[in-house]
């Protein structure tokens, strides 16, 4: 998707006739409801990439840049310019996104642009920045909070990006060790620090016996929750504060419920629990919170959608960050009592992401063999929510984990990657690739006699996962969770496609 910015005299008209476009694509892509526009919009062009345009009369390298909110240098270099001479009729790439990547050790980011102005980070060798604008021997570069600052040309590569390969999101979550078999998300945070945006650490939740409060969960130390964050932010990466309604009593989701309702009851509690998760945030260096409220009565969603807008004010307010996780839902009708509670258009209005869990299709007590995460389910999911908000708020949340299905006992136990691939292995049998759901999955025989089918995920569905969610113009794929993941997803990310940081 390329971004336009608005000029004086653009119709949204105008604008569709430039592209080749239809006006109602231009405005469904970017959810408008009106043609009225503003001088520095920035909209969506929904166009496959990569994008030419052809320079016309009076054309100059500042003007186009200055449209398709790129730089000159970023031009040049990807159309090979030693020159800033255009010519009328001739054909030029245009970048839909460019960033530096840092090349020292270390590398100081200042309030402006030159030696004598304060640091207001410091990068690691390796960290991607996003490209806001040059001036001279100068970058400007965002940053994880969504702050500019300046680097220092010399110890940067400067890489513009066509859209040849698709440039994405991915938000990580990060447990700590849920026993022998699901390993803490440390290894692969710190080994692919570079190919992820944003993090939620998933270690807080309301406490139950004081639902104004926010609880550890699990318990940490403050030290080592600092330095997870700090390492975070030293390769650009958004960390956010998961918090979360779950896991209080094994197999009961009253409690969940309960919980959540005693915190939502009145104004004074729902005003006490924002006052508390804001001084957490603030106490971890957070960047702001990923909520994760998965167990609501039906009865309470009022309360829950005024929740969500108080809470997106009171965030606004201290200049961070705002992420909702929420379950899946399809239409309107209140179909499924898990999801029924979400208000999908009031999220897309207070909140900064939508982080839709498309998590379990299959998987849940009942549910029979299947992938947690079809393809299909997929785009029926994205697409409910692109009629709520623009795909730019838009998160689609899938599992990197699967189920082995026990067809015999009707039962079903998490299987990690490394998990189904044992499996596969012990039993001799070959993976196959269901084209339909684009899962991979077998079937087995135990010892005992029982019938299985294991469908888990790989890097080739987790790649046409990625492939949709560009084709449907959203951000990108929050991955549940890391630790889990077949680790050839990160090579197969790195070579196929472009990973955005400080996504806005």
């Amino acid at each position: 998707m390329l971004t336009y910015v608005v000029q004086q005299g653009d119709t949204l008209y105008l604008i569709a006739t430039r592209f080749g476009i239809t006006v109602q694509a231009l405005m469904s892509t970017n959810n408008l409801s009106s043609s009225a526009l503003y001088i520095g919009q920035k909209l969506t062009i929904p166009l496959t990439m990569p994008f030419r345009y052809l320079v016309k009369s009076g054309d100059t390298l500042y003007w186009i840049a200055q449209r398709f909110n790129t730089t000159p240098e970023a031009i040049m270099i990807l159309n090979g310019l030693t020159s800033t001479s255009l010519y009328v009729g001739q054909s030029l790439l245009i970048p839909i996104y460019t960033e530096v990547v840092v090349i020292v050790d270390r590398a100081n980011v200042r309030r402006y642009a030159g030696t004598g102005f304060p640091v207001i980070a410091r990068m690691e060798r390796g960290t991607r920045l996003p490209v806001t604008g040059i001036a001279g021997d100068w970058i400007r570069v965002r940053l994880y909070n969504e702050q500019t600052g300046w680097i220092f040309r010399d110890i940067v590569n400067l890489v513009p990006h066509s859209g040849e390969r698709p440039v994405i999101e991915i938000f990580s979550y990060y447990t700590e060790e849920e026993g022998p078999t699901l390993p803490s998300s440390q290894q692969f945070f710190v080994e692919q620090v570079n190919q992820q945006s944003n993090i939620g650490m998933f270690h807080f939740r309301i406490d139950k016996e004081n639902p104004t409060q926010v609880e550890k969960f699990p318990v940490f130390e403050d030290a080592h929750m600092r330095e997870v964050v700090d390492f975070g932010h030293r390769h650009n990466i958004k960390m956010l504060a998961t918090v979360h309604n779950l896991l209080y009593e094994r197999g009961k989701q009253e409690a969940n419920k309960e919980v959540i309702r005693q915190m939502l009851a009145t104004l004074n509690t729902r005003r006490a629990f924002i006052q508390n998760m804001i001084k957490l945030l603030q106490s971890y260096n957070f960047d702001g919170v990923n909520i994760d409220f998965e167990d609501v009565y039906y009865e309470d969603r009022e309360l829950l959608s005024a929740f969500y807008r108080e809470l997106g004010q009171g965030l606004k307010n201290m200049g961070l960050y705002y992420s909702v996780a929420a379950p899946s839902r399809t239409s309107d009708a209140p179909t499924n009592a898990f999801s029924a509670p979400f208000n999908y258009a009031l999220l897309g209005e207070v909140a900064d992401e939508l982080v839709v869990m498309l998590y379990n299709e299959h998987g849940w007590p009942g549910s029979g063999p299947g992938p947690v995460v079809s393809i299909g389910w997929m785009e029926s999911v994205i697409r409910y929510a692109l009629t709520k908000m623009p795909g730019r708020k838009i998160t689609a949340a899938v599992s990197v984990f699967g189920f082995d299905f026990n067809l015999t006992t009707g039962r079903n136990t998490y299987a990690t990657y490394d998990m189904a691939m044992n499996l596969a292995k012990k039993y001799n049998k070959p993976v196959i690739f269901d084209q339909k759901t684009q899962t991979p999955m077998f079937a087995y025989k135990d010892e005992s006699g029982n019938d299985h089918e294991v469908w888990f995920e790989n890097a080739a569905s987790i790649r046409a996962k990625l492939q949709l969610a560009n084709r449907l113009g959203i951000r990108g794929l929050a991955l549940w969770r890391l630790g889990m993941e077949d680790p050839n997803i990160w090579g197969m990310i790195a070579t196929e496609f472009v990973v955005e940081k400080s996504v806005t």
